[in-house]
């Protein structure tokens, strides 16, 4: 036997809509409930992937200038790394981890990368500069994600990297930052302001 309950709305003891059906619309709870989705939540019989909003985000940077003397080679910036926490400086959720330069995410995700850098170069420098953003997915072999480089228009140059990272396995997928000249010149950092910095913003489950 086949039982079929027709209503428009359901109340709960207390007379609060908690289902309601308007023009082929259902809402369910009202403004201010928590609702609360046991088991997998389906579209059409395939699973509702959940992004759950920004659930990470953090800067680091260079905390001390960096010469630069190492030439025409790929070089890893691995030391005096440290997160931003000057000038009400906020992070959301749990933290990167970094050792030598190498950067571990605290959970799997779709993560939005960047890296600014800032060089001074001395008149006579190096005639142009590069910051690389390298990424790992075996936790070996790192890969040119991106790479910027500026030519000298003045002491100071700056550039920047963007890359979105899909961080399947926080063993594997990891991102190191890495520099590169063709005469002397300084990366510039500081302890108490983003000169040369990282920032690091999960922007969903992968």
């Amino acid at each position: 036997m086949t039982a079929i309950l027709k209503v428009d709305t359901i109340q709960d003891t207390s007379g609060n809509n908690i289902i309601n059906e308007s023009s082929d619309t259902i809402t369910i709870g009202a403004s201010g409930d928590t609702t609360n989705i046991i088991g997998t939540l389906q579209n059409n019989g395939s699973a509702v992937a959940s992004t759950n909003g920004i659930t990470m985000a953090e800067q680091w940077r260079l905390s001390t200038s960096l010469a630069c003397n190492t030439l025409n080679t790929t070089t890893d910036v691995t030391a005096n790394l440290e997160k931003a926490d000057t000038d009400g400086a906020g992070t959301i959720g749990s933290s990167m981890s970094e050792s030598s330069g190498v950067f571990t995410f605290p959970s799997t995700g779709i993560y939005l990368i960047t890296n600014n850098f800032q060089f001074f170069t001395a008149a006579g420098g190096s005639p142009f500069h590069g910051l690389m953003l390298r990424t790992t997915t075996d936790n070996s072999s790192y890969s040119y994600a991106t790479e910027s480089y500026v030519m000298i228009s003045s002491n100071y140059n700056n550039g920047a990297n963007t890359f979105m990272f899909d961080v399947t396995n926080t063993s594997t997928h990891k991102v190191k930052f890495s520099y590169y000249v063709n005469g002397a010149t300084i990366l510039k950092g500081a302890s108490d302001v983003n000169y040369t910095h990282f920032t690091f913003i999960r922007l969903g489950d992968t």
